[in-house]
C-alpha cells in the first residue's frame, strides 16, 4: 500500500480546501493519506477514500507532504530527520523558502508528489549535543507537533540529549535581563567572548533567516560547514565566522543568568550560568523534494527579490 504522511499550518482554514483537493487525487491515485490525531482533530476529518485518520505517524511511508509554511516543513524534517522520507512542501507560509511549490501551483504539485516527479535534496543539519538532558537524540516514540513546526525531542535521560537543527540554533539573553557573556570555542580552542544579545548558529539553509537578519553571510546550498553570527554584539571586534564541517563548535555561558537556547525557532534548553553546549555540522540529515530544474539561486532571487518588491 502506498502511504503518505501530511502534516499542515497551524491555521487549518488557509489548508482545508488544499488538504481536500490532496484527498481526491490520492484516491483516485491508490494512495493513502495519514494524518495523525491533531491532524485530524484540527480539520474534523472523518475515514474516506484517500483518507486515515488517527493515524500514528510512522517512518515507513514513501513521502511526507506539507501544506504549510517554514516552521512546519522543518517539523517535518525534524520528524523524518535520518529515515531518508523526503519531504514535500506546497507554501503555505510567508516565504516558503524550503517549499516545493507554490499555492497557485498546487494542482501540478499534487500531482508530481504523486507520481514521484521530483528530485532529491540532501539537506544538511547542526546538531546540538547538550550534556545530563536525554539520550541520544533520535525521534522519540511520538514526535513533537510538526503541524506546529516544533522539534523532536530527545527522551529524559543520565546520557545528554540530542537535537537537529535544519536551520538554526539561537542562543538569547532572557527577556529583561542583563546583556550576555558568551565565549565560543573550536576544537577545544576559545576564540573569543563577547557581550551581545545572543549568538546565531546557522545551516546554509538557515543562512537566509536570522543569520542574514544579524548581517550574517549567504552560504549557497552544498556549502559544508556553518556560521556563527551575533545578536546585537557590544563589541568592534565581533565578526560572524563560517565554520569548517568537521570542527566541533563549543558555547559557553559566563553570564551570571540561564541563556534560552530555540531549536528551529522553538524553544529547546536553557544553558546554566558557567554551563556550555556542542554544536557540529552533519551532512545529509535530512532530504526534501524540488522540482527538476530549480536551484538555490532561483529560490534566493524568486524569495528575497519578492520581498523587496
Amino acid at each position: 500500500m502506498r502511504e503518505i504522511t501530511v502534516f499542515t499550518h497551524r491555521r487549518p482554514q488557509d489548508t482545508t480546501a488544499a488538504l481536500r483537493q490532496l484527498a481526491a487525487a490520492a484516491a483516485d491515485a491508490g494512495v493513502t493519506l495519514r494524518l495523525d490525531e491533531a491532524e485530524t482533530r484540527k480539520h474534523g476529518l472523518k475515514e474516506g477514500p484517500g483518507i486515515e485518520v488517527n493515524a500514528p505517524v510512522k517512518d515507513d511511508v514513501e513521502l511526507c507532504v506539507v501544506l504549510g509554511g517554514d516552521g512546519t516543513i522543518l517539523g517535518a524534517l525534524q520528524r523524518y530527520a535520518g529515515t531518508g522520507v523526503p519531504v514535500f512542501a506546497v507554501n503555505f507560509g510567508e516565504i516558503g523558502f524550503l517549499a516545493t511549490v507554490e499555492p497557485q501551483d498546487i494542482e501540478a504539485g499534487i500531482r508530481r508528489a504523486l507520481d514521484g516527479d521530483f528530485e532529491l535534496l540532501r539537506l544538511p543539519g547542526v546538531v546540538l549535543d547538550v550534556p545530563g538532558s536525554g539520550e541520544d537524540g533520535g525521534a522519540p516514540g511520538g514526535r513533537a507537533d510538526a503541524s506546529e513546526g516544533q522539534a523532536v525531542t530527545a527522551a529524559a535521560g543520565p546520557g545528554g540529549a540530542r537535537r537537529t537543527a535544519f536551520n538554526d540554533v539561537a542562543i538569547h539573553r532572557k527577556v529583561g535581563e542583563r546583556i550576555a557573556q558568551i565565549a565560543y570555542a573550536l576544537d577545544g580552542e576559545e576564540v573569543g567572548s563577547v557581550r551581545c544579545d545572543g549568538l546565531v548558529v546557522a545551516t546554509p539553509a538557515g543562512s537566509t533567516g536570522y543569520n542574514l537578519a544579524n548581517g550574517g553571510p549567504v552560504m549557497a546550498w552544498g556549502v559544508e560547514g556553518f556560521v556563527v553570527s551575533f545578536i546585537a554584539p557590544h563589541s568592534l571586534a565581533a565578526r560572524t565566522l563560517v565554520v569548517a564541517p568537521r570542527d566541533r563548535l563549543t558555547i559557553h555561558n559566563r553570564s551570571r543568568e540561564p541563556l534560552d537556547v530555540a531549536v528551529d525557532g522553538r524553544p529547546a534548553y536553557e544553558i546554566p550560568p558557567g554551563g556550555a553546549i556542542d554544536a557540529r555540522f552533519v551532512d545529509a540529515a535530512g532530504t526534501i523534494a524540488q522540482l527538476p530544474g530549480s536551484s538555490f539561486y532561483r529560490r534566493l532571487r524568486e524569495k528575497f527579490g519578492r520581498l523587496a518588491s
